[in-house]
């Protein structure tokens, strides 16, 4: 697990301009055009730019409203979640044909460790070319990867290695940089203190106010001014990563947390009525995920973003898990109950945690009277839905001119686009 640190065996790998570069897989017409994958209203946030789009100032987590000004022409797509997860299916088992040592960051990064592998397959930048070869031959796309002897030096270096948009098109970097343990604080150095991990805008703000610029600006201090500006823990993360020391090790098994499903609306709610037909949505939405995954949850949370940006939550834990879509809704319902719309609902989110096996759940008392019920219900849904389609079944709050549009994971991930506004 890298323990020494005296070697460069961690990979970072980040595929370049993911979501974007499937898109032009499937549309190849629209290589060498500035295409962008988000929402283009004005609440929508773009998820990724193509190179072309780039080169006019547009970049990931702009509002789509200004990368629209900044790029008039641009191709909006509204993106297509299960389509990203399928080729990051085949793209993480590339990964794992090298070594078992896998730890998915999001579906198009991924951190490796290759020590175990180098005896067969060579030192780690023989590996980290080998796998970008792989990954072009066999999905079409490019990846840069970043190797180093730590996790977050492996991933600073991955940006050393990525393309470049130009006004020509995209400038391909080196494909493959490699931080030698020897190399480290050279390499950390010269770059902006915002660059390590957890160096936010407040944290990046406290650190300016004590003259901290740079990395090297950081690990120079004595660590008790950096504890006394950002306090004890935060203080001290920081510096070790300044002084190039990192000791989390790759792991390749990441229980979930939570499933949740959430969207930002084209305009404010301010009617419980129509959130509440949201609500059904989303709890045959959290419900159908959580069964596909065989997984139960207590803990139920309800996210509600106000036009004027206030966010609030509120959570009740269950006696019992569920994955039912009836449990969640009347959770929810009694969630909403503590909420007043009137002001206007910008954006609503229903999630469960306290995950475990569906193995693990226990019936109610009310099953144990009279049968499952409701989740007996749900799961004839689910296989009327594996026989027929998503769309041949679903909760009536659903139903529209055009049939059924359920709620499913990636829906509206990156906001409403202006057609819907």
């Amino acid at each position: 697990m890298n323990k020494s640190r005296d070697i460069a065996n961690i990979l970072h790998v980040d595929m370049d301009a993911f979501f974007v570069s499937v898109e032009l897989l499937d549309q190849p017409e629209l290589r060498g055009k500035p295409v962008v994958v988000g929402g283009d209203g004005q609440r929508g946030v773009v998820a990724a730019a193509s190179y072309e789009a780039r080169a006019f100032g547009v970049y990931s987590a702009m509002s789509g409203a200004q990368a629209r000004r900044l790029c008039p022409h641009a191709i909006f797509l509204s993106g297509r979640f299960h389509r990203y997860s399928e080729v990051s299916a085949n793209v993480m088992a590339i990964f794992r044909d090298v070594t078992p040592l896998v730890e998915p960051l999001s579906l198009d990064e991924a951190f490796l460790d290759v020590s175990g592998a180098q005896r067969l397959l060579g030192d780690a930048p023989l590996i980290a070319a080998s796998i970008r070869q792989r990954v072009f031959e066999e999905q079409g796309l490019t990846c840069s990867v970043g190797v180093a002897s730590t996790k977050f030096v492996a991933k600073l270096a991955t940006e050393a290695a990525k393309p470049k948009a130009s006004k020509n098109g995209p400038q391909f970097g080196s494909g493959v940089f490699v931080v030698e343990p020897e190399e480290t604080l050279d390499f950390l150095r010269p770059l902006p203190v915002e660059a390590l991990w957890g160096v936010g805008p407040a944290t990046l703000a406290k650190l300016h106010r004590i003259g901290v610029m740079t990395i090297a600006d950081l690990a120079d201090l004595p660590e008790e001014n950096i504890v006394a500006a950002l306090g004890r823990s935060h203080g001290r993360h920081l510096h070790a990563l300044a002084n190039g020391r990192d000791e989390r090790s790759v792991e390749p098994e990441r229980a979930m947390k939570s499933i949740g499903h959430e969207e930002t609306f084209s305009r404010d709610h301010h009617l419980r009525s129509t959130l509440d037909r949201e609500l059904v949505q989303f709890a045959d939405a959290v419900a159908s995920r959580l069964r596909s995954q065989g997984l139960v949850g207590r803990t139920i949370q309800l996210k509600v973003r106000f036009g004027d940006f206030t966010t609030v939550t509120r959570s009740t834990t269950l006696a019992v898990s569920v994955d039912d879509s009836r449990s969640l809704l009347e959770a929810g319902r009694g969630l909403l109950d503590l909420i007043d719309p009137s002001q206007g609902v910008r954006l609503l989110g229903l999630s469960v945690s306290g995950l475990s096996s569906d193995s693990s759940r226990q019936l109610t008392f009310d099953e144990a009277m009279s049968g499952p019920g409701w989740q007996e219900t749900d799961r004839t849904i689910d296989e009327i839905r594996a026989r027929f389609g998503e769309t041949a079944i679903g909760p009536a709050a659903a139903a529209g001119p055009d049939g059924l549009r359920l709620k499913r994971r990636g829906a509206q991930q990156w906001g409403p686009n202006a057609e819907k506004e």
